[in-house]
């Protein structure tokens, strides 16, 4: 066997590693460095092995500076865009030993050091920085203020890795760490990235220090950033302009900047063709632009970002974070406008979202869900049952079953949209195999899976014909769902009220399925009205009864007797503790629900109205003539109208 092929082997290569000879370590840690440069799969295979990464960093306590050197920079490369190997070094102990090396009093020491701390940084799973300790803010100021370009870098990366929350935001402008990155801004091309990185994560959320840097200089800093969207380097340009984001994002906008955010989608468009890592970024900064803000979403529909993206999607073999972000901004500019969504459907990019569903990165998933989920907000398009078809709905109910959490959740989300669908075709949903689904997410371990498996059966059956409520219904049990109203978070048990108050939403019929199994449902929500905490619970459970009220005679007494007190009872009513809430939406529900039980063609309306007036319900109403929200206004003029014909009617 040749002797190179024999030297290449992981055994070989750490006895030579752990030579007490400082030549034989050097060239061993060059080879090694060398092999892995680039080379993911070699990075992997050395790191499995278990005992190579250790083997490197206990040379970061060699007496030879070139041994040191060597050993940083193999340390860098390990963990350079491969978690596994940031795991390993930080494993192995390499971490307090980089920092030491910082303050070596060999310079190229230092700089290997810090350049391998800054590929370590750049992984979510290197150690947080504590901005909170005075010793390390000293520390960190001193990376800011040297001479070396890579330990201002280090300095900047520790910024953009750890700050986070408004405190660590405010320790670092309060020590005038934005005087130093804003100096780094005429820097080097290193220094000035590293800066803009640093810099948007301290202007996060953070209107306080967003003030300070928009008036530093005059508004110079602010022009300094401005000009460097237009820089000749992508990355830079790309930096700069989320830069602008995370400073837009968070203060209000000013009537100067609207032609910039204009030119900065431009911008952002231009840099989707870039074929490396700045690419893949720039639909990420996009989206983050336009999320929520239909006027840069229409901007973005003028400035045909759905074209350009469609174009881009049709091109083979893109990476998985570029078809992630491409369908993530995709979602935002679709999630408002109708004339956005209508272009994404004319450019059959549905079908290519649909395709996505199935791909083997779970993020690509997730964004591809997402995407479909603002597309189907469109009532038209549900109308027609645009995405009730076998391209949309199997691969959605496949990813029901998929390992991951977080995209059950996504297909869920996407889903529910999709099953609001308002033709006679809900029934597909049921050849398909999706409702045996959503029957078992709704009992999840996981709350957030049980709320959107329960949010879509809600959906499912809104506005559904009897029938097919009743074979949903029959699925679910009464038991399943007396579970879910009861269930310890809020969120659930809304939506579970909410799927009852769709369920007996229209004929009497549909009404005798809250009284199965001796009213067990019936009263669990009884139960939540008089003990909620979330005003949100208790409207829809009003509203449960406001439509159970609709029924006939003995549906009203039922609902009658749960709101009223016992006769002889001191306790006030649950109607009048409802009746004074603070919140419109609460006080609306209820005074519908005494409107249907007073209705005065019904044969016990004005049994039923004395009642209500002795438990002091109709005292509370009068008193709501003037309510603040026109809709409660509206409701009690209504019951008050009909109290007057029911004892009309009565004499």
């Amino acid at each position: 066997m040749p002797t190179s092929a024999t030297n290449n082997r992981p055994e070989d290569l750490i006895v030579r590693l752990s030579s007490p000879e400082n030549q034989t370590k050097f060239k061993a840690l060059r080879e090694l460095k060398n092999q892995i440069i680039g080379n993911r799969t070699k990075k992997l295979t050395y790191v499995k092995h278990g005992v190579v990464v250790p083997t490197v960093v206990n040379s970061l306590s060699s007496n030879d500076s070139s041994v040191v050197v060597q050993a940083s920079a193999v340390i860098g490369s390990f963990a350079c865009g491969v978690d596994d190997g940031v795991k390993a070094v930080l494993d192995a102990g390499a971490f307090s030993l980089l920092f030491g090396l910082v303050s070596h009093s060999d310079a190229k020491v230092v700089d290997a050091a810090a350049r391998s701390l800054k590929m370590i940084y750049q992984s979510k799973l290197a150690p947080k920085y504590d901005f909170l300790s005075t010793e390390k803010m000293c520390f960190l100021i001193s990376l800011l203020n040297s001479e070396g370009e890579n330990l201002t870098g280090l300095g900047a990366t520790i910024i953009t890795h750890s700050c986070q929350i408004n405190a660590e935001q405010k320790a670092l402008c309060d020590a005038g760490i934005l005087k130093k990155l804003l100096d780094l801004l005429e820097g080097s091309l290193t220094q000035r990235d590293a800066s803009l990185e640093a810099l948007a994560a301290v202007f996060r959320n953070n209107p306080d220090g967003n003030s300070v840097f928009v008036e530093a200089d005059g508004g110079r800093a602010f022009r300094i950033v401005c000009e460097l969207t237009k820089d000749k380097y992508p990355r830079t340009r790309l930096l700069a302009s989320m830069c602008l984001i995370a400073l837009w994002n968070t203060s209000p906008c000013h009537p100067r900047d609207v032609g910039l955010r204009t030119k900065l989608i431009h911008i952002l468009l231009e840099l989707l063709d870039d074929p490396g890592q700045v690419g893949d970024e720039a639909p990420f900064a996009l989206s983050s632009l336009i999320v929520g803000k239909e006027d840069l979403q229409k901007l973005a529909f003028e400035a045909d970002v759905i074209d350009k993206m469609s174009k881009l999607l049709k091109k083979d073999s893109l990476q998985a974070k570029r078809l992630q972000g491409i369908f993530l901004a995709l979602a935002d500019v679709c999630s408002k406008l109708e004339v956005c969504r209508a272009k994404f459907l004319s450019l059959e990019v549905l079908k290519l979202a649909a395709e996505a569903l199935n791909h083997d990165c779970c993020e690509v998933r997730i964004a591809a869900c997402m995407c479909l989920r603002s597309v189907s907000r469109s009532v038209k398009n549900l109308s027609a049952g645009v995405f009730m078809n076998e391209l949309v709905m199997i691969p959605l109910i496949q990813l029901l079953n998929d390992a991951s959490a977080a995209v059950q959740v996504a297909a869920l989300s996407a889903l529910s949209n999709v099953l609001v669908e308002f033709t006679m075709r809900k029934s597909t949903f049921l050849q398909y195999g999706g409702v045996k689904q959503l029957f078992h997410l709704s009992t999840s371990m996981d709350s957030t899976v049980r709320l959107n498996a329960i949010w879509s059966l809600k959906n499912l059956i809104f506005q559904a014909e009897n029938q097919f409520k009743e074979g949903i219904f029959m699925e679910l049990t009464p038991s399943t769902l007396w579970s879910l109203i009861s269930d310890h978070e809020p969120a659930v048990q809304e939506q579970a009220i909410c799927f009852v108050r769709n369920l007996v939403d229209g004929s009497v019929d549909s009404i005798e399925y809250i009284f199965s199994e001796e009213a067990i449902i019936f009263h669990a929500i009884v139960r939540q009205l008089r003990s909620a905490s979330k005003s949100e619970v208790c409207i829809q459970g009003m509203y449960v009864l406001a439509n159970v009220a609709t029924g006939n005679e003995f549906h009203k007494e039922a609902v009658l007797q749960q709101l009223l007190p016992p006769v002889g009872s001191d306790d006030q009513s649950v109607l009048i503790k409802l009746l004074q809430s603070s919140d419109d939406r609460l006080r609306t529900a209820t005074v519908w629900t005494v409107v249907n039980l007073t209705f005065p063609s019904s044969p016990g309306a004005y049994s039923r109205l004395l009642k209500l007036r002795n438990a002091g319900v109709y005292s509370q109403i009068k008193n709501m003539a003037n309510d603040s929200c026109l809709d409660v206004k509206l409701r009690v003029r209504t019951a008050l109208g009909q109290s007057i014909a029911c004892v009309d009617n009565s004499t």
